[in-house]
């Protein structure tokens, strides 16, 4: 038995725009532009992808699952996603080497130092 992991799956109010600022964030291509089930992948045959799916409620608490990015510049890196629309998020993480910000749905993710840094 083997498994590949397929892709990551988010719920998102916007599907088409949040799959957009994601795919312009990591530099993917939009693979699916269907909003009820919008993708976006490394490269159109590279897998895993992200999927975006259409959701009514609004996020309320902390994500479960959250996805770690390490650039090798972080504070680059953190300036051009905050340009893109990211935000600053606090998840009770205080001073830690990493940065903790937001999407532009509130979904949090981690720009990590870079290696050996």
């Amino acid at each position: 038995m083997t498994l590949e992991w397929e892709q990551v799956v988010m719920d998102a109010a916007d599907p088409v725009a949040l799959g957009r600022w994601w795919a312009e964030a990591l530099g993917w291509v939009v693979v699916n532009d269907d909003p009820d089930e919008f993708e976006i992948r490394p490269a159109p045959d590279r897998l895993p992808g992200i999927i975006f799916e259409p959701v009514t409620d609004r996020k309320v608490v902390k994500n479960r699952l959250h996805l770690d990015f390490r650039p090798g510049d972080q504070r680059a890196e953190v300036d051009r996603l905050l340009a893109l629309g990211a935000r600053h998020a606090d998840v009770g993480q205080g001073e830690q080497s990493w940065v903790v910000l937001a999407d532009p749905e509130g979904n949090e993710f981690c720009v990590l130092s870079a290696r050996g840094g």
